[in-house]
């Protein structure tokens, strides 16, 4: 695999936008609040978003040689 290239704030707020697009994709599915395809589109990105946030790692970071994981990493 590649180096961790997500930290600081960027991950936080990763945390933050997977955890409320599952929210989004949870009510989606379970009350058809926002409907079907949107709620699989909010699924898919909660599952990136935390998968970076977990791995520190972002495959577009790497490619945009992007970088913000500093020091603390």
């Amino acid at each position: 695999m590649f180096e961790k290239n997500v930290g600081g704030l960027d991950r936080q707020v990763r945390f933050v936008a997977g955890a409320v697009l599952l929210a989004v994709a949870l009510a989606g599915l379970l009350a058809d609040a926002v409907g079907r395809p949107v709620a699989l589109v909010a699924l898919a990105g909660a599952a990136g978003l935390l998968f970076n946030a977990l791995t520190q790692r972002c495959l577009l970071n790497r490619l945009l040689g992007v970088d913000t994981c500093g020091e603390t990493c």
